[in-house]
């Protein structure tokens, strides 16, 4: 089998255990429509294709999608880039089931993609980098806490399942993994350029009160017209509370 590419993020999983866990947790059922991303030498491949699903492969590496074509002639296997996909084209409203070892060096921008595309999306089993993982599911007032995990739980129900040690990967990865699920949530109402703009200023500098981090779109009367004290810090904000204050700009 070819050996795995540091420019493409490869960190091939090994661990039958770790594996088989998995496959628990993702629990595929004959006619699921199942997307694997990055299914590398086909470890998890193997168990998804017995579970009788209808699975699409997506390998960037043309020399591991040419042997996934061959070994698992029922898949569609894409050679592409993940960050290209059109998600949309691969299923209907609700109906993609995805799981994947994600390159930790795409795994962010990746998920803001998923997050842009989730109204075909049931749900997503991924393998993250643990810090990313404790960014997406930091409760307000954490030192993980911020714009990410905002991003994140605005629009995921996000759970971490359990956390996998760099000795079940080869080549053994530096950090920490930790495999998570994420759910959709139906889509908070709000203008997403302007809760850009909120999230930058507030995680500026994280040890701003909010009446100096937001005074450029918020002063402090409407911070309590919002009903917002102006001397807490942004990571004490709820997500909720962005958002009222993301619709409060809107209409001002």
């Amino acid at each position: 089998m070819p050996y795995p590419k540091k420019r493409f993020g490869q960190n091939f999983l090994i661990e039958e255990s770790i594996i088989q866990n998995i496959i628990e947790n993702f629990n595929s059922l004959p006619g699921d429509l199942v997307v694997e991303i990055g299914p590398g030498r086909g470890v998890l491949t193997r168990e998804l294709a017995g579970s009788g699903c209808d699975l699409t492969l997506i390998e960037i590496d043309d020399n591991l999608a040419k042997p996934l074509k061959e070994q698992f002639q029922a898949a569609n296997v894409i050679n592409q880039n993940v960050l290209e996909i059109n998600f949309g084209s691969l299923g209907s409203k609700k109906s993609i089931r995805i799981i994947g070892n994600l390159p930790y060096n795409i795994s962010t921008p990746l998920l803001f993609k998923l997050t842009e595309e989730n109204d075909v999306i049931i749900d997503l089993h991924v393998m993250l980098q643990k810090e990313v993982a404790e960014r997406i599911t930091a409760p307000p007032g954490t030192k993980q806490y911020g714009r990410l995990s905002i991003s994140m739980q605005l629009n995921w129900e996000a759970t971490e399942l359990f956390e996998v040690p760099p000795s079940a990967f080869y080549p053994m990865p530096k950090v920490n993994s930790a495999f998570v699920r994420l759910k959709p949530r139906e889509k908070p109402m709000f203008d997403p350029k302007i809760m850009n703009d909120l999230l930058t200023a507030a995680f500026s500098a994280r040890r701003k009160t909010i009446r100096n981090a937001l005074r450029q779109y918020l002063n402090e009367t409407e911070l309590e017209m919002i009903g917002l004290n102006p001397d807490i810090r942004p990571e004490n904000l709820t997500p909720e509370q962005f958002v009222c204050c993301a619709n409060f700009l809107k209409h001002k």
